[in-house]
């Protein structure tokens, strides 16, 4: 897939209306009119400096520039009409109209620019993400699968959360996680996990296998690397599930985050392990004998909702914790996509508008093979043979 390397242009996103651009224009006639009519010893044509100020909010240097040349128009105009065109008093107005609406045209341009320069890193951003956060397939096998995910920085497309999604030659593995802390690290962190997982992951290794290659993957020695002790403080929680295609079970092995909350008849069970391991990136090198993945049912219609502390962590203006368990049992959804819509909703209204931390959600509906059969074309194409990790 090519991506266009084309850069938006914040003219073209929203253009000023008809509407908008004729209360400048009016202004203009109605404050020449009022000079006009009025008398002499009463002086109004300064007050169309207003038409090129106001033209600067919501249009472009160029449009601004030429409302304020009619602005001029028209003051020399009120200028002949009570005959004093060349007095220092109607000189000095028409003068200074020309230099307020220059230096309005330039902190325009000047804010034009800034626009673009915004624009062009949300674009950065928004190619950022679809490369390093890609979409969750809507199936995956017996898998339904959507999900939700909202940055908690201001402005920006992707964060400390992660989330995918594999099909391996016996089923699918399903990850999700959350790196410590916010900004440029936490997404080159992210970055990082992701890449390891999905570079192993499609070769099918036993579980433990997998989360230990994660485990060494993202784990190093910052400080004798980079000299800053703050940078070993660094780690990832996550829970790296398998749900095969022969069975109604799913393993998971976690990592210090969350327990995945599965919905049957509308009742939320927490998958919690018995021993959960340590968040990746903490403990020194591994191998898969440091990890056991548990076993869990999981049945033709349940439900599995994976989210990050994100979600639990949220509070209302009273801070109180959102109550994930409550909402979910009240509301006893069976479709995906819905309950991801309306715990996005329900949770964006809990915090009032604004999320202190980054939220990511994956809701996974296992069908019959019967129902997952009408949504697979083809068969999947056979994966390599089986290699180290």
């Amino acid at each position: 897939m090519r991506l266009q390397h084309r850069l938006p242009d914040p003219g073209e996103s929203w253009r000023p209306s008809r509407t908008l651009i004729a209360v400048p224009l009016g202004l203009i006639g109605l404050i020449t009119a009022m000079d006009l009519l009025t008398a002499p010893n009463i002086h109004l044509g300064p007050l169309l400096v207003v038409a090129p100020t106001i033209t600067a909010v919501f249009a472009g240097p160029r449009l601004t520039a030429l409302i304020g040349a009619l602005a001029v128009a028209a003051q020399i105009i009120i200028g002949i009409f009570h005959g004093g065109l060349w007095t220092s008093n109607h000189q000095a107005q028409i003068i200074a109209l020309v230099v307020i609406t220059l230096f309005v045209v330039i902190f325009r341009s000047v804010h034009e620019g800034r626009e673009r320069a915004l624009s062009q890193a949300r674009w950065v951003a928004d190619v950022a993400q679809k490369v390093l956060l890609r979409p969750l397939p809507a199936h995956l096998g017996p898998l339904r699968i959507a999900s939700v995910y909202i940055a908690a920085e201001a402005g920006a497309q992707i964060g400390g959360d992660l989330y995918a999604a594999v099909r391996t030659p016996r089923g699918a593995r399903v990850m999700i996680g959350d790196v410590r802390g916010k900004g440029l690290t936490a997404v080159g962190d992210a970055a990082l996990l992701l890449g390891a997982y999905r570079a192993a992951a499609h070769r099918d290794p036993p579980l433990p296998r997998l989360v230990a290659h994660l485990q060494n993957a993202i784990y190093s020695e910052p400080e004798e690397l980079t000299g800053d002790a703050s940078a070993g403080e660094r780690f990832v929680t996550a829970a790296v599930l398998d749900i095969p295609d022969d069975e109604q079970v799913v393993r998971l092995i976690n990592c210090g985050h969350p327990p995945p909350i599965l919905l049957r008849d509308g009742e939320p069970t927490e998958l919690a392990v018995r021993d959960p391991a340590l968040p990746l990136g903490v403990d020194g090198r591994v191998t898969e004998d440091d990890y056991e993945a548990e076993t869990f049912p999981y049945r033709d219609g349940d439900l599995l909702l994976l989210y990050t502390d994100g979600v639990i962590e949220t509070r209302d203006a009273d801070g109180v914790f959102y109550p994930l368990a409550d909402r979910l049992r009240a509301w006893r959804e069976t479709d995906p996509q819905r309950l991801a819509q309306r715990l996005h909703g329900d949770l964006v209204a809990h915090a009032g508008g604004f999320l202190g931390d980054d939220v990511a959600l994956v809701a996974i509906e296992r069908q019959s093979a019967r129902t997952a059969r009408r949504h697979v074309p083809h068969a999947p194409h056979a994966s390599p043979p089986e290699r180290p990790v």
